[in-house]
């Protein structure tokens, strides 16, 4: 059976990268008969396990939204776990019983119920008494068998989770600082709480089911959970992973688990111990918050001494200025740690901090490094008034009985943070090294307070130097890119700006429609930029709005003295594809990657879009006989479909030439 499980996920990754490939990119990994092939196996492997893998092609989960998850109570409540940190009490708990030691996942539990094999319903845990019904989001996890061999009632609990690559990467994505999540709890429960189960399908949630409540009629589980866990695998589910133990088994195995733990992709904040015996273990009851045949373990937090060097004060976006302790570096749980955030001033207070204390720091479920103690208590750091960013007036506010310190000042730059990291990103100034991230603590330190200074900070090279995580290296190669930077194109820094409505390819237009002519290009009137094919109305208007602030304008030219403008277009060859509406397509060999390409057409005047269209002139696929979608496309509305070196061959032909037939294929027109 575990043999006929692997190959069936195998078949299910391989028909889904597959799918993905022909449906989203265009491009076949393999033949229509091999897909053919390999999807009757996993449907006669699925008829003959009576197992269905989510996302198996076979039985496709349909996204829906709602308006919202209906509530619904608990059958009986789901209580909380008696724990503790101290390994001898987690002995004497297991005493001579037979314990199954594992895991302690950091998610959100969910409740799920099959009846005749389908999964018919899951529900949160909620408050332990009443949960949220996510039945359709369930059904998107990712390891979770929408149809099961057992055909009776089954009950299970599980724990949802999100790992720690996938956070990470949707992290990456989120551009906002205070919108990123604080951890993969956080944004697994916002993710499987959906009302677009869409969402919670792209989140990537996986499923760990660690209890099971109920089976009608019961399997012959020996009286042994762990034989139920070993029933749970062979329905098709992923079980928390578990070691037997007793009590003078206990040292071998916490051994690995508080070694495994450091390695693992998952959130896990500590073990569980539950008996073996599931008769003796029912037959103990429960207190009134707990059940009294399992325990839960904690583990002990690894603390260090060390001294704290300085607090920085980090703005954020709503002005909120968060202070970070910084202190002399320390070893906790196998990595360097230097800073911890201190949350807010009401803890700064309530610690007594003064430069110099002596602290004691560990990392919170073994990942986030906080301040246990001040062992000194000088409370002599001052709470400043002033934001170290802009100088304005800082103030304590009471936010949820919590004080707090903003900046008072409405145009501090750390308030138009978006902007600053518009400014530098890939398709503007392209600054590498100042992530926003390192723009905050730029920001914090006093170093920039707008645009210009960004290319004048060498003269802070020893403070930059010396902060966490920078140093000489990290100086040169920012430095390095600074004055990169200063030699770009003038649409790259119109883009830069954050003009609202204009993106990098309306900046082109813009600059290409007034001949990369910086004082036509701020000066433009609604009517001339109307005239631009691409802008409407609304963006001109919108356009010449922006430039009536003369903070705007100041920027614009103070900014414009760095840099070094080199032209974008050739005036003898710019319009050669005039008007010519290019699609691009699969793997390239002569242009690095499909953006270069599309800036070479647009050099040419001509214009890129993502899809064909009756507007399409060319598509450029080097598989020409290729059958993905684009390519069919075309070929049905007769629009020509060029390789590479038959894009280049026809960029030799004069202007004129290009609007003639080419390489004995008709122009859609003539068709």
């Amino acid at each position: 059976m575990e043999d006929k499980k692997k190959r069936m996920r195998e078949l299910v990754d391989t028909l889904n990268q597959a799918a993905k490939a022909y449906y989203a990119e265009d491009r076949e990994i393999m033949s229509n008969y091999e897909y053919d092939a390999l999807y009757d196996e996993l449907l006669g492997l699925e008829k003959e396990t009576g197992m269905v893998l989510a996302n198996s092609p076979t039985h496709r989960v349909g996204y829906e939204a709602v308006d919202s998850l209906p509530k619904e109570r608990h059958e009986s409540p789901m209580l909380s776990l008696d724990k503790t940190k101290d390994v001898e009490q987690l002995r004497s708990f297991i005493g001579r019983h037979r314990t199954l030691l594992s895991w302690k996942m950091d998610g959100l539990t969910i409740v799920l119920t099959y009846r005749n094999g389908v999964l018919e319903k899951a529900v949160t845990r909620g408050n332990g008494i009443i949960g949220e019904v996510v039945t359709n989001n369930a059904r998107t996890f990712v390891n979770l068998p929408l149809q099961i061999p057992y055909q009776g009632e089954l009950i299970i609990r599980g724990e949802a989770i999100i790992n720690y690559p996938d956070f990470e990467k949707i992290n990456e994505e989120i551009d906002d600082v205070d919108a990123k999540y604080k951890n993969p709890r956080n944004l697994c429960s916002g993710s499987v709480r959906q009302l677009n189960n869409k969402v919670t399908a792209q989140r990537h949630v996986y499923l760990y089911a660690f209890s099971l409540v109920r089976a009608i009629p019961e399997p012959d589980f020996k009286n042994s959970r762990e034989q139920q866990f070993l029933w749970l695998q062979k329905q098709g589910f992923t079980t928390v992973e578990w070691r037997a133990v007793t009590a003078d088994t206990l040292d071998d195995a916490m051994h690995y688990f508080s070694t495994q733990v450091a390695e693992n992709e998952f959130p896990s904040d500590g073990l569980v111990a539950l008996y073996d015996d599931i008769a003796y273990g029912d037959s103990l009851g429960t207190t009134a918050k707990y059940p009294r045949n399992a325990y839960a373990f904690k583990w002990a937090d690894e603390k260090r001494t060390t001294h704290l060097l300085e607090v920085e004060w980090s703005p954020s976006r709503t002005g909120l200025l968060n202070p970070v302790a910084v202190f002399e570096p320390v070893e906790l749980e196998g990595t360097t740690v230097t800073r911890a955030s201190v949350h807010n001033v009401s803890i700064v207070k309530e610690l007594q901090l003064g430069i110099g204390d002596e602290l004691e720091v560990y990392k919170a479920n073994m990942i986030i490094p906080q301040i246990a103690e001040n062992l000194t208590r000088s409370g002599t750091l001052p709470i400043p008034d002033k934001c170290p960013v802009c100088g304005g007036h800082a103030e304590i506010r009471a936010v949820n009985e919590a004080q707090s310190l903003y900046c008072e000042n409405p145009d501090c730059p750390a308030k138009a943070m978006k902007s600053y990291t518009l400014f530098v990103s890939r398709d503007a100034l392209n600054i590498e090294g100042l992530s926003e991230a390192t723009l905050e603590k730029f920001m914090a330190h006093g170093l920039i307070h707008s645009f210009v200074d960004i290319f004048h900070l060498d003269q802070h090279k020893n403070v930059i130097v010396a902060m966490d995580g920078f140093g000489l290296k990290s100086y040169e190669n920012l430095q390095a890119s600074v004055e990169k930077a200063k030699h770009t194109t003038l649409s790259r820094f119109l883009y830069g700006c954050g003009i609202p409505n204009i993106g990098l390819a309306t900046a082109k237009l813009i600059c290409r429609a007034f001949q990369e002519d910086p004082d036509k290009v701020r000066n433009a009137d609604v009517e001339e930029l109307s005239a631009i094919d691409g802008i409407g109305t609304v963006i001109a208007e919108g356009y010449v709005q922006w430039w009536t602030e003369p903070r705007h304008r100041e920027m614009f030219d103070s900014v414009l003295r760095e840099l070094e403008l080199t032209r974008e277009y050739d005036q003898q060859t710019e319009n050669r594809l005039q008007g010519k509406v290019f699609v691009i397509t699969g793997s390239l060999e002569h242009f690095s990657n499909r953006n270069a390409l599309k800036e070479f057409i647009e050099k040419q005047g001509g214009k890129v879009t993502g899809s064909v269209s009756s507007k399409t002139d060319y598509l450029i696929n080097n598989d020409v006989q290729s059958t993905s979608a684009k390519n069919k496309k075309a070929r049905e509305l007769g629009i020509p479909i060029l390789s590479e070196e038959d894009f280049l061959r026809l960029m030799e032909k004069p202007a004129s030439g290009i609007t003639e037939e080419y390489s004995g294929i008709p122009k859609k027109d003539e068709i």
